[in-house]
């Protein structure tokens, strides 16, 4: 099972970069007033080494009505904390040093971070890093290719419990169970909008190597059964009626745990300094692309009546057609 890695400059000499200017690419979504309340309030300088948000192009989501009659009022919020407002995404990384890629829809993460990824300028994208498999792909290959460091991570990640679980707390980690909210948004593939919380906690704490996929699902509740290459079992319950939070039990070698309450955002902003400073992502791309091979798993297996998916073949195939339509 992977360890998150120690933050270190790809040189290998450890070292941090305080004071850089942040950016952020969409305001519809609530992370991008959060992030910016964290980094530009004078009490938490010391703690987030002094970034600070300076600008922000406000357009996200084109045709999602939820998050678009968000943008006017995350607009006022952030200029209330110092935000320059921009027109383009062009404009905005001539006054930045890093960017925030908050734009909700998924969809158009791909062609938003290309940009970003040709300016030289690091980035963390939120969840989810796209609305695809091969989009997550084809940012992954572009971010070699331009020689920029980039990272997604939904803050449920850092759910309180999960470090201290992957780094040995009860030994070996057999199995887990994790849940969320999981509702469905008609332009992304069921669990890519939202279920991405509960599915990134399961990945947090059992790590890689999901060899199958199963999925049973009612319009009420999702029950995506995942089993890894040493027969290890973790499962993702997503809600969508009742009661609806977060969390999961962790069932290891020597105890086990269940996981404690959300931790907000500030855990995972510590993350995205970090990376910003050190250039070393504290998610390794495989995971990344393993979670998202997961998810698109669980949707093949819920048109196929509920059959097991194997993810070797879910990559494989869309591989091959990234490269038949290259």
């Amino acid at each position: 099972m992977g360890m998150l890695r120690r933050d270190r400059r790809p040189s290998g000499t450890i070292g941090v970069v305080q004071g850089l200017r942040v950016g952020i690419i969409g305001l519809d979504t609530s992370h991008a007033v959060a992030f910016t309340k964290s980094l530009n309030t004078a009490q938490s300088a010391s703690e987030f080494l002094g970034y600070r948000v300076v600008a922000a192009y406000p357009q996200g989501s084109l045709d999602i009505k939820s998050s678009v009659d968000r943008i006017p009022g995350y607009v006022r919020d952030v200029q209330q904390l110092g935000v320059e407002i921009v027109n383009s995404i062009e404009d905005l990384l001539t006054k930045v040093d890093v960017v925030l890629l908050e734009t909700n829809d998924g969809r158009r993460h791909l062609e938003q971070a290309l940009t970003v990824l040709k300016a030289g300028k690091r980035m963390f994208i939120d969840k989810p890093m796209s609305a695809s498999l091969a989009d997550t792909m084809a940012i992954f290959e572009a971010s070699r290719k331009y020689g920029v460091p980039v990272f997604s991570s939904s803050s449920l990640r850092y759910i309180s419990g999960a470090r201290e679980i992957r780094s040995g707390k009860i030994g070996n980690v057999l199995g887990a169970d994790t849940y969320s909210p999981a509702p469905i948004e008609k332009t992304h593939p069921d669990l890519f909008w939202y279920g991405i919380h509960g599915v990134e906690t399961l990945f947090a704490v059992m790590g890689t190597g999901c060899r199958s996929v199963v999925r049973v699902f009612t319009d009420r509740t999702d029950v995506v059964v995942g089993k890894w290459t040493d027969n290890r079992i973790g499962t993702f319950r997503g809600i969508r009626s009742g009661k609806s939070s977060y969390g999961g039990t962790v069932f290891g070698e020597t105890g086990i745990e269940v996981l404690g309450a959300y931790a907000g955002y500030d855990p995972l902003l510590k993350e995205i300094v970090g990376f910003f400073s050190s250039g070393m992502p504290p998610v390794e791309e495989e995971e990344t692309l393993e979670i998202f091979a997961f998810m698109e798993a669980a949707d093949q297996s819920k048109r196929r009546g509920g059959t097991p998916v194997e993810l070797e073949t879910v990559l494989r195939r869309t591989r091959a057609e990234m490269a038949a339509g290259s």
